[in-house]
């Protein structure tokens, strides 16, 4: 394959060559037009490293059989490349992880990898059986636990029933996965909210008959986040753990991260395009309900500020899988289910939003999207970067292409999208998975199981 005309974008710079793909791989740029089996013009459009979405959740409202297929799809027309699937297994990984692993392996039109969650003192057991199957990285909730441990787990291959698993992930708990992952040489990835502070906010807000996103904020208030910041660190520098915080949105939160890095704690840092773009001040109803809550207009413009400032290292959409009658299935702001699909809508976001109004720049977008993930997550060079010997993981943007958000045009399982309605600026055209043109004009092209799932080596 070639691809002709466009602009190729990396961390360095831009160059005008056409790219050279063969066996999937990329092996040569050139000014040249040598013989091929297939061109693509990339006239007036952008070339830049296959986006890694490092957080996503899939398979636990509908099972992976049928969730690998529909949201590796909303991810194709979306431009990512690879999706990085949080796994959480209820039972022993030993038992669980290779039908997953089995079933997937069949259904994914993009690439894929996994994390890891951990609950229990038996999966702690499991890590090194995790590590020898490519997953290098693991989960830590510290959101669960007491009176707020609900949680729904992945569903079991071609099954149709949800998964509803109570979970206490204590300090002990928490202290033993930070010293295994040391040991193992692997990052653990904290949802950083202390559980007992958040099951009193809730109940106070609840006995006061509090209602909508601010008093879900308020109930989650940011210095639950920054409390267990603070108590996770402690442990990464005793055990010389790397810490990787996901869904950071809050000033509150990124103050308390600088404060442990100047401890010397080895600290990376995600968002999501929500913390960007959303807060409850301007959003009405339910459907931005997620963990932690989206804030301020204020908080928006300070995580815009840290992107800018190349103080935020990856993006992860923390996406998840969901339909409006599971969403809003309860009662008030409480009874609402926390998530939202997002996948579909990562790139259009941040080069609307960021590229577009002049927040980030291309060079900097290939690194919150791509080449940082891949660096991170042991991926590198093979993904998230156009060199000589990587994986031909090409998204082709057009940065004047204007469209407005709807739930129909990703094909995902969700039946609703939290910017429905939305006008972007800057949408993918082309995606494009180790030499294989998958999805083209917001539609899927590629063949049904050519993802394939990305085993991870240690650093």
């Amino acid at each position: 394959m070639l691809i002709t005309n466009s602009h190729i974008i990396s961390p360095h710079g831009i160059s005008d060559k056409n790219i050279i793909i063969d066996e999937g791989k990329i092996v040569g740029f050139t000014h040249d037009i040598p013989a091929c089996d297939r061109k693509i013009n990339g006239e007036g459009l952008i070339s830049i490293p296959g986006p890694i979405d490092t957080h996503v959740h899939y398979g636990v409202y509908s099972p992976i059989d049928k969730a690998a297929k529909s949201e590796s799809h909303a991810s194709a027309i979306g431009g990512i490349t690879t999706m990085m699937r949080m796994l959480r297994l209820g039972k022993s990984f030993k038992k669980a992880l290779p039908d997953q692993l089995l079933v997937s392996s069949k259904n994914h039109y993009v690439d894929y990898s996994i994390h890891a969650s951990i609950f229990s003192k038996q999966q702690i057991d499991e890590m090194d059986y995790c590590v020898e199957k490519g997953i290098t990285s693991f989960k830590i909730y510290m959101n669960l636990g007491g009176e707020v441990g609900h949680v729904y787990m992945d569903m079991t291959p071609y099954s149709s029933n949800l998964e509803e698993e109570n979970v206490d992930v204590n300090n002990e708990i928490i202290e033993l996965i930070v010293k295994k992952a040391a040991l193992l040489g692997c990052p653990v990835l904290v949802h950083a909210e202390d559980y007992e502070s958040c099951a009193c906010g809730i109940k106070a807000a609840k006995e006061k008959n509090k209602d909508g996103l601010s008093a879900w904020s308020e109930s989650r208030s940011p210095e639950f986040e920054a409390k267990a910041i603070k108590n996770v660190c402690k442990l990464g520098r005793d055990y010389g753990c790397v810490i990787y915080f996901v869904h950071i949105g809050s000033q509150r939160a990124l103050q308390q991260i600088k404060e442990e890095k100047s401890k010397g704690t080895k600290i990376f840092i995600e968002t999501c395009p929500h913390y960007l773009t959303l807060s409850y001040e301007k959003q009405q109803g339910y459907l931005a309900k997620v963990m932690p809550p989206i804030r301020t207009k204020s908080d928006n413009e300070v995580m815009w500020e840290a992107l800018a400032n190349n103080y935020i290292d990856t993006i992860g959409t923390d996406h998840v899988a969901n339909q409006l009658k599971l969403k809003l299935g309860g009662e008030k702001i409480w009874g609402a289910l926390a998530g939202f699909p997002g996948i579909g809508t990562f790139l259009p976001i941040l080069l609307s939003e960021g590229v577009n109004k002049k927040r980030i720049s291309l060079e900097q977008l290939v690194k919150i999207s791509s080449l940082n993930a891949s660096k991170i997550f042991g991926m590198y060079p093979k993904k998230g970067t156009l060199e000589v010997g990587s994986d031909a993981d090409i998204t082709m943007i057009d940065l004047k292409k204007e469209k407005k958000v709807s739930s129909e045009m990703f094909g995902g399982f969700s039946d609703y999208v939290v910017y429905e309605g939305m006008d972007l600026k800057g949408w993918p055209l082309k995606t494009i998975v180790r030499g294989h043109l998958v999805a083209e004009d917001f539609e899927v092209v590629g063949k049904l199981g050519h993802g394939q799932f990305v085993k991870r080596n240690i650093k």
